[in-house]
C-alpha cells in the first residue's frame, strides 16, 4: 500500500519518476488546478486578493477553488487511471487584482496572467502544499510537470485603467516594472499581434494584450532562468513551455540548455498550428527539431478531431502520421491530445462517446506521449457558445472509475509502460479504408496491432497481415470495445498473415506481443535530446544487460547506473554536432541513437546586419558561422540560422544560442526564393560572446 493513497501501486516496467528525461511510454493528464478539486477551502478567498473568488461558480473567469491540495487528494484516482505524469496549471503567483473586460471581472485563474514568476499563487497554495504535493505524486510514481509561461505577464492595456496591474512584474514580492512604468525596457512595446503568420509579431508583439516580455534583456533573462530554477529545484520532473512559437528560438535554446545543465528532464511546449497548411509549420518542426524543446503535436490534434470528430476518412489520419513521421526527427518525443484549455472539447465538437472512445484508442496507441485532458473520462463538456475558453474548462464533475472512458485509458496506459513498442517503435499502416485503420507499432521484435472501425457498418478484413508471431492473440482491452481475438499464421519476413475476421460497426481491438529479452542491446529512447559534455543522459530500451559501454561516437561515456532496459551516464567530451549515442555489451552493438551536442554553455546573443542586400519578394538573409550553433558555415536554409527579420528593413536582426566565452567567426547571407545563394564580401566578421548574460552584435551588410 502506498501511504495515504489507500492502494496498491500500479506495476510499472520502471519506476516512472527515476527517468524525468523522457515521455515515451507515459501517460500524461492535463489539469487545469483551479478546475479540478478544492482541497483547501481555507485558500478560495486570500487576503492578498480579495473578491477573485466566485463560489457561486457563474463567473467562468473567476477562481473557482481548485488547488494543490486538492489535486493531492485525487492521486489515487489519477493512479488509477493509469496517469504517470500530470501536467498542472502554471503555478506562479498571478495577478492580485482583476482585469475588466466589457463590464465582466477576470482573474488568472488559468496560471497565465503571473506577475511573480518565484512565487506561488495563494489561491493554489503554500509552498509548504505545493511540496507536498511533489513528495505525494512521486510516492505514487507520478511525475509533475508544471506549465511556465515566460513569454508574458499579465494584461497590459494601458488605455484602460481598469486593468489595475498593468503586466506588473516581480521579483520574489519585489516590485520591477509595470507595461506602463517600464524605464529599463523590460518589455516589448510593439503595440498586439494583428498577423499571426508573421514571425517579427508573433515575437515582439503582444499576444492577447498580455505585456510581452523582453526575454534577452539581461535582467529578465536571468530572473526567468533564476525562477524557474527555482521551481525545478523543489522536485518539479519537467516543464511544459507556453507560447514557443511567441519567443525567439535563440533564447529559449539557451534556456533549454541551461535548465538541462541543472536537472535532466524533458521539455515540451506549445506551438499552435491554426491548420495542417499553417505557413510557420515549418518553423515549428525546426524548433522541435533543434530546440531541445519538443512540442505538443498540434498537426495529428487536427487530424484526430477532423477524423474522428467530423467524419474526415481514416486516410487522413495514416496521411498524418506519415508526415509527421517524414518532418519531425524526434517524433516519438511529440506530446499528442485530442483537445485542450485552448479548444472546444471532443464532446462539444462531436457529442458521441462511441467515437472519443474510438479517438482515445488511437491517441494512446500511436507514436509520442499521450495527454489526456481532465475531466475526458468521465465525459466532462460544457458547449456554451461552442465549447471554446473559457467553456472548455468547466469544474471536475466527479471521480467514477467505472466509466469505459476511465477503464479504456487505463488498459491501455498500463499496456504503454510495459510495451516496447508503444514507447519507441515504428507504424506501419497494415489495413486501411475511409472507415477502418489497422496499423502496427513495432520495436524489433515486440509487436503491437491495432483495429479501429469508426463506421456504422461491419467490414470483412481480408488479407491483413503482421509482424505478430503465429499464434492466437486476446484483446488487450478484452473486449471493452467489442473486441476478440485473432489469429496470425506463418509468414515471411514479418509478414504473417492473419485469419479473415469481421470488424462490426464501432469496434476497436488491439492485439500484442512482447519478446523475450534479446541478446544484443536495442535502443529505443535517449534523452534529453539536446545535451553537452558534462551532462546527464538516459538511455532506455531493452537487451542491455548487466554491464557494457555507452559511446557518443567514439568516445566513451561515463556510465552512472545500468540496468536491462535503463542506463544513465555522463556525456563524454566530443566535438560539436549530431552524435549517435550506441549501447555495446557481450551481445553486440545496438541501433544508433542520434542526439544534438553543443559546444558549451550557450548565452542567447542578437545579431544585427545593416543595409543587408536587397531582396525581392521570397528571398530571405540568414546567419551563419564557424561553429555549430551557426550551422557550421552551412547555406542550407534548415541549418543556416533565419530567416532573419526585418521590421526596419533593409536591417535584419535574429537571436541566436551560442557558445559563451567564445570568439566566434560569422557571416551574413542571402539565400533567394530560387535557392541562389548570396554571400556578403569580406572577411569572416568576429566577436567574443559574453560568459554570462546575453549579447548583441551590430554590423554593417559587407559589398
Amino acid at each position: 500500500m502506498i501511504a495515504g493513497l489507500g492502494m496498491p501501486q500500479a506495476a510499472h516496467a520502471d519506476a516512472p519518476v527515476s527517468n524525468r528525461a523522457s515521455l515515451k511510454a507515459d501517460l500524461c493528464y492535463q489539469i487545469v488546478t483551479d478546475r479540478f478539486f478544492d482541497g483547501n477551502t481555507a485558500n478560495n478567498n486570500p487576503a492578498k486578493s480579495p473578491g477573485l473568488y466566485d463560489s457561486s461558480k457563474t463567473n467562468w473567469k473567476l477562481y473557482w477553488g481548485g488547488d494543490f491540495a486538492g489535486i493531492q487528494q485525487k492521486l489515487s484516482y489519477l493512479q488509477g487511471l493509469g496517469v504517470t505524469a500530470i501536467w498542472i496549471s502554471p503555478p506562479v503567483d498571478n495577478i492580485d487584482r482583476a482585469a475588466v473586460y466589457n463590464g465582466v471581472p477576470n482573474a488568472g485563474y488559468h496560471g497565465y496572467w503571473a506577475r511573480d514568476f518565484k512565487r506561488p499563487e495563494e489561491h493554489f497554495g503554500t509552498w509548504s502544499e505545493f511540496d507536498n504535493l511533489i513528495a505525494a505524486a512521486h510516492q505514487a510514481g507520478i511525475k509533475v510537470i508544471v506549465d511556465w509561461a515566460p513569454n508574458h505577464t499579465g494584461p497590459a492595456n494601458p488605455a484602460d485603467a481598469s486593468f489595475a496591474e498593468k503586466g506588473a512584474l516581480y521579483d520574489n514580492g519585489t516590485y520591477l516594472a509595470d507595461y506602463i512604468n517600464d524605464p529599463n525596457g523590460y518589455f516589448h512595446h510593439n503595440g498586439g499581434i494583428t498577423n499571426f503568420d508573421d514571425r517579427y509579431e508573433t515575437q515582439y508583439k503582444n499576444l492577447a494584450d498580455l505585456a510581452d516580455l523582453e526575454q534577452t534583456h539581461p535582467t529578465i533573462d536571468a530572473y526567468l532562468k533564476d525562477a524557474i530554477a527555482s521551481w525545478l529545484n523543489r522536485g518539479v520532473d519537467g516543464l511544459r513551455v507556453d507560447a514557443v512559437k511567441h519567443m525567439t528560438f535563440g533564447w529559449q535554446r539557451s534556456a533549454a540548455d541551461r535548465l538541462l545543465r541543472a536537472k535532466d528532464q524533458f521539455l515540451f511546449g506549445e506551438w499552435y498550428l491554426g491548420s495542417k497548411n499553417d505557413p510557420l509549420y515549418g518553423d515549428n518542426v525546426r524548433f522541435a527539431n533543434q530546440s531541445g524543446i519538443s512540442v505538443l503535436d498540434f498537426y495529428m490534434n487536427i487530424a484526430m478531431r477532423e477524423t474522428f470528430g467530423q467524419g474526415a476518412s481514416m486516410r487522413n489520419l495514416d496521411a498524418a502520421i506519415n508526415k509527421t513521421a517524414a518532418d519531425y526527427v524526434y517524433k516519438e518525443n511529440l506530446v499528442t491530445f485530442i483537445d485542450n484549455h485552448d479548444m472546444s472539447r471532443f464532446l462539444s465538437l462531436q457529442n458521441n462517446t462511441t467515437w472519443l472512445h474510438q479517438a482515445l484508442a488511437f491517441l494512446l496507441t500511436i507514436r509520442g506521449t499521450p495527454c489526456i485532458y481532465y475531466g475526458t473520462e468521465q465525459y466532462l463538456h460544457n458547449d456554451t457558445n461552442g465549447g471554446g475558453d473559457p467553456y472548455n474548462r468547466p469544474m471536475m464533475p466527479g471521480f467514477s472509475t467505472t466509466t469505459t472512458a476511465y477503464q479504456l485509458i487505463s488498459r491501455l496506459s498500463a499496456l504503454r509502460q510495459n510495451q516496447p513498442a508503444l514507447a519507441w517503435g515504428g507504424h506501419q499502416q497494415r489495413w486501411l479504408n475511409d472507415d477502418v485503420y489497422i496499423y502496427e507499432r513495432r520495436f524489433f521484435n515486440d509487436v503491437v496491432l491495432v483495429a479501429i472501425n469508426k463506421s456504422a457498418t461491419s467490414y470483412a478484413i481480408n488479407g491483413l497481415y503482421t509482424a505478430l508471431p503465429p499464434g492466437s492473440y486476446s484483446d488487450q482491452l478484452n473486449g471493452l470495445l467489442g473486441g476478440f481475438g485473432i489469429s496470425v499464421g506463418s509468414g515471411s519476413g514479418g509478414n504473417n498473415p492473419v485469419a479473415s475476421f469481421t470488424l462490426g460497426p464501432g469496434k476497436v481491438a488491439v492485439w500484442s506481443y512482447r519478446a523475450p529479452e534479446p541478446a544484443t542491446p536495442q535502443i529505443g529512447s535517449v534523452g534529453p535530446v539536446l545535451t553537452r559534455a558534462g551532462n546527464r543522459v538516459t538511455i532506455e530500451g531493452r537487451g542491455f544487460g548487466s554491464s557494457g559501454t555507452v559511446s557518443f561516437g567514439s568516445a566513451t561515456a561515463t556510465v552512472q547506473s545500468w540496468s536491462a532496459n535503463r542506463i544513465v551516464v555522463t556525456v563524454p567530451s566530443v566535438a560539436a554536432g549530431t552524435t549517435p549515442v550506441t549501447v555495446t555489451t557481450g551481445g553486440g552493438t545496438s541501433n544508433a541513437y542520434n542526439v544534438m551536442l553543443l559546444s558549451g554553455a550557450q548565452v542567447p546573443v542578437t545579431f544585427t546586419v545593416t543595409n543587408a542586400s536587397p531582396t525581392a519578394y521570397g528571398d530571405n538573409i540568414y546567419l551563419t558561422g564557424n561553429v555549430y550553433e551557426l550551422g557550421n558555415w552551412s547555406t542550407n536554409p534548415g541549418v543556416a540560422l533565419g530567416p532573419m527579420l526585418a521590421p526596419n528593413y533593409p536591417t535584419w536582426f535574429i537571436t541566436a544560442s551560442v557558445p559563451a566565452c567564445t570568439t566566434i567567426q560569422f557571416k551574413f547571407i542571402k539565400i533567394a526564393a530560387n535557392g541562389t545563394v548570396t554571400w556578403e564580401n569580406g572577411a569572416n566578421h568576429t566577436y567574443t560572446t559574453p560568459c554570462s548574460g546575453t549579447g548583441s552584435v551590430t554590423v554593417g551588410w559587407q559589398y
